[in-house]
């Protein structure tokens, strides 16, 4: 099999969340345990810092490899989902992993993974942790790809764990109060490994003590520490949650060992893009008009990027506007505004929403627009109508971005 051959197999042979939902999701790590065994265990082969959270994960993982590049180290980093390429899932230095390499690992080991029908995450997970193995990283940034106590990626021992914050999504597997989500995200907490919660709120700040506590790890809170305001090329006034968060982070690391100067965090903070290839926040599509797109797309997230859009300039506000088919419109319709003009868009998976039920339930809420066959359809539409001092906004789901970068 060829790249592509490759990776199709693993898309359509295998259970995956990103394209099919709940019936990819297995509450069980039994099958991840079993690969980590058969590929003998390169979890704990290499250091590593495990990031959780209902938002932020992404960016915060991406600006902690940034700094530990900056810094001289070798840095493996592990996220989810991908934009474009599948390889973006698994880089090393910001460097994807090869084609080669991807292609490698299923042929090796794929009668292994058909007979113990493995998901597309489980088996993903390995291929990355059996290429940092071989490839010797000093230290590598995984993100939870879903939840924490039973994702995947929780049967590494890391350095440190991090949790960004807690909001409702994923509440079909995660529970439905910030109690049940945050004891999910909480399962990441190993014992004698000391956790970072990014933000604090009154009702998760008990659960994390309580899970600290039972694991005796040493827990921080980074809202509650951290003052400094530091730059970063990630734009978006939210980011300076996750700033902080980082910056704690790295404080620790420091005390583990890790020799990572001022210098050393001030120009990973900048060079976010540029060392890792971090896509989709806050990012600058184009110019009069301005374009911008952001892959928020659960109530937090939204709001924090509402909050951005009105501390904009520009005459009139254009929404290119997709979502999936499991998300609840009832927390993140009253977020958006009823003075811009909506362009509805179905993103190009299974779960995507048809277009013209969302435009249903928008214009139920007095937010008018209409719909359109494709994402990139509703963008062109879009930029004929806006005049150069208008602002177009494209967001709702990852997919959506996904499609116009």
């Amino acid at each position: 099999m060829n790249y592509q051959d490759t990776v199709n197999w693993m898309f359509q042979q295998l259970p995956m969340y990103q394209n099919k939902g709940n019936s990819a999701f297995k509450k069980d790590l039994t099958n991840t345990i079993n690969l980590a065994t058969y590929l003998n265990h390169p979890e704990g082969k290499f250091r590593s810092v495990h990031v959780a959270g209902t938002n932020g994960k992404g960016s915060t993982s991406h600006m902690l490899a940034s700094i530990l590049q900056e810094s001289g180290y070798k840095v493996g980093l592990y996220t989810s989902p991908h934009l474009k390429d599948f390889r973006e899932r698994i880089r090393i230095n910001g460097k994807v992993i090869s084609k080669q390499a991807v292609i490698a690992f299923i042929k090796k080991n794929k009668a292994f993974l058909e007979d113990n029908q493995l998901s597309f995450f489980e088996m993903t997970v390995g291929m990355a942790f059996d290429y940092f193995s071989k490839q010797k990283v000093d230290i590598a940034i995984v993100e939870v790809g879903l939840g924490g106590r039973l994702d995947s990626t929780n049967i590494i021992t890391p350095e440190l764990s991090v949790i960004t914050n807690i909001g409702f999504d994923h509440t079909q597997f995660l529970g439905n109060t910030f109690q049940e989500i945050a004891g999910e995200k909480a399962g990441i907490i190993k014992q004698n490994v000391p956790v970072v919660i990014g933000e604090t709120h009154p009702e998760t700040e008990s659960v994390f003590k309580q899970k600290a506590s039972e694991a005796n790890s040493t827990i921080y809170f980074a809202d509650q520490i951290i003052n400094e305001a530091l730059e970063s090329d990630l734009k978006g006034s939210y980011q300076v949650h996750n700033i902080k968060t980082v910056i704690q982070s790295i404080n620790i690391l420091k005390e583990l060992g890790f020799k990572i100067s001022k210098n050393n965090l001030e120009k990973g903070l900048l060079n976010v893009v540029g060392n890792t290839g971090l896509q989709g926040r806050w990012q600058i599509l184009g110019h009069n008009p301005k374009v911008v797109c952001d892959t928020a797309h659960n109530k937090e997230g939204l709001t924090y990027v509402m909050e951005q859009i009105k501390k904009e300039t520009f005459n009139k506000l254009h929404i290119v506007f997709g979502v999936v088919n499991d998300k609840d419109l009832d927390t993140i319709i009253p977020l958006l505004p009823k003075e811009a003009s909506y362009y509805f868009c179905q993103p190009n998976v299974q779960r995507g929403l048809n277009a013209k039920i969302l435009m249903t339930a928008f214009k139920k809420n007095q937010l008018l627009g209409e719909s359109y066959k494709s994402v990139s359809e509703a963008l062109t539409v879009a930029k004929s109508n806006a005049n150069k001092d208008d602002l177009i906004y494209v967001g709702g789901s990852t997919f959506v971005v996904a499609e116009i970068i």
